[in-house]
């Protein structure tokens, strides 16, 4: 027996995976984030997340158009070979090809090195690896997703961390982010790979809840930098846990709420094409001739002078 504590509902396992099903196909429809011709890239960390998007799409779409991408950022006890490998069984057992990559293959650097290397120059983490690892995951998905053909990157975002995305920039006073989180923001570049999120309104216990109930094993280790630096968004996630527990569903409110009223705002919203950065050619912010993730890269190869 489950016990849907935004609902109030008693649910047995069974009734409980159907509703989860449901949920997420009523998303996809209402935003329209695929079709049955779309080729998707599932991007799977081998967290419980991970688990419960493949068991949901393989139901809703066709494997032979998937294509399942982890990343190894590079963190040292966080990275772990047996859970890549656990994910990689499930993921070929729905016959869904499945490819490992590394930041450092791609960029040149991990998460380690952007944190050392920060260690190196300033004495301390000034910038939160979290940023460089973000921005890295979101790059590699993206250059990744151009290169195979993917129409479509998905990701396995839940309702928790869509709440605190759109609490985060709306905090930051930051129009153009907040409209970004909307599953129908517009393309900004031609060279971006729509990312869209099918268990944006999934909770996050429930996605432990149905991994647990599956018998998925999966990556329960946090990552180490978590607590070194706590992010804006952890203080955020601190904060919305206390408020859910005290007013279940406030979270499923407030992302359907913000959905609600920006909806007609983004589909009027026409921005002129994101320039390109001038060192690596993928986009960058207006106004930037340098992208975010190039300037952290420079922080790293400026730390690596210093050994010279």
């Amino acid at each position: 027996m489950f016990y849907q504590r935004h609902t109030g509902k008693k649910l047995c396992k069974e009734c409980f995976f159907e509703d989860v099903l449901q949920r997420v196909k009523k998303e996809v429809e209402r935003h329209r984030m695929f079709s049955q011709n779309d080729k998707l890239l599932l991007a799977l960390s081998g967290g419980k997340d991970s688990f419960v998007l493949l068991d949901v799409l393989v139901q809703i779409h066709s494997p032979s158009k998937m294509v399942a991408l982890s990343i190894i950022e590079g963190i040292r006890g966080y990275n772990r070979p047996q859970d890549i490998e656990r994910l990689r069984s499930i993921v070929r057992s729905y016959g869904i090809d499945h490819f490992v990559v590394s930041a450092k293959q791609y960029l040149g650097y991990s998460v380690d090195d952007f944190a050392e290397a920060q260690l190196k120059l300033y004495g301390k983490l000034r910038i939160p690896p979290c940023t460089y690892c973000g921005l890295a995951r979101r790059r590699i998905m993206n250059v990744f997703a151009r290169e195979i053909g993917a129409s479509r990157v998905v990701t396995a975002h839940n309702l928790d961390d869509e709440a605190q995305t759109y609490i985060m920039n709306l905090l930051r006073g930051d129009p153009a982010r907040i409209v970004q989180v909307h599953p129908q923001a517009p393309l900004l570049s031609r060279l971006f790979i729509r990312r869209v999120k099918p268990l944006r309104k999934i909770y996050e216990y429930e996605t432990a809840a149905y991994a647990y109930l599956k018998g998925f094993r999966f990556q329960e280790v946090e990552c180490p930098y978590l607590d070194m630096r706590p992010t804006l968004r952890a203080r955020i996630r601190r904060f919305l846990y206390e408020l859910e527990a005290n007013s279940p569903g406030a979270l499923l409110k407030l992302v359907e709420f913000l959905d609600t009223i920006l909806e007609p705002y983004v589909k009027k919203l026409k921005l002129p094409e994101l320039p390109r950065c001038k060192r690596c050619g993928e986009p960058t912010s207006y106004g930037r001739d340098l992208c975010k993730l190039c300037e952290l890269i420079e922080i790293v190869e400026n730390a690596a002078k210093q050994n010279r």
